[in-house]
């Protein structure tokens, strides 16, 4: 990249590049700009610094990974829009471990209420409508699939199932299959309130 091409947009997909390549943490500006044959001074006129850099790269990934999540639900719901959805998030997170690494990066509340992560939560209620889950319940029930699915694909990303019978596929399909049992057969809410006995 000649510095006369540097650009905020450029250096933050060429940050996300990075990332997927060596790691979230590693990627810095020093590394950025050894990366891109400038000096890291070229580079503060674009971005602040190696937090303002992996910043940008969760809000790009939040986007991408909003984007490939809405063309996969188009048209879907149920179990269908599930496995959509869960497909859209592991297969994102094999192809660009660094940027789906990103999505998980807290984000300060203004910076959250603009980001695509908006997005991801109206697509995630979307899907639990479809299975008959309103609040106060829907809250639980996104809480508990982005656990679970992010627990899932980040164990496989490190390897955790890589020398154990049965293929994780087959555990990963299984996974969807009981996550869609359990929405079709969300139970009730369970009464918090402590009642006094008469005891008390």
């Amino acid at each position: 990249m000649a510095r006369a091409g540097l650009t905020p947009e450029r250096l933050t997909r060429e940050g996300a590049d990075l990332a997927d390549e060596v790691g979230l943490d590693q990627a810095t500006l020093s590394a950025l700009a050894r990366r891109c044959g400038v000096r890291v001074a070229s580079l503060y006129s674009h971005v602040r610094n190696s937090r303002d850099l992996r910043t940008r790269i969760t809000l790009l990934a939040l986007e991408e990974l909003a984007g490939r999540s809405a063309d996969a639900l188009a048209g879907r719901s149920g179990r269908d829009a599930l496995v959509a959805l869960a497909d859209a998030h592991r297969d994102y997170a094999r192809a660009h471990p660094g940027r789906y690494a990103a999505t998980q990066r807290p984000l300060d509340t203004e910076t959250a209420a603009h980001s695509a992560g908006v997005r991801h939560a109206r697509m995630t209620r979307a899907l639990l409508r479809g299975y008959d889950i309103e609040e106060p319940e829907q809250t639980h029930a996104v809480r508990l699939l982005g656990s679970v699915l992010h627990g899932y694909v980040s164990l496989e990303l490190g390897g955790g199932f890589d020398h154990s019978a049965p293929d994780s596929q087959q555990s990963w399909t299984r996974t969807l299959d009981v996550l869609d049992h359990l929405l079709r057969n969300w139970p009730d809410a369970v009464p918090t309130s402590h009642e006094p006995t008469s005891h008390e």
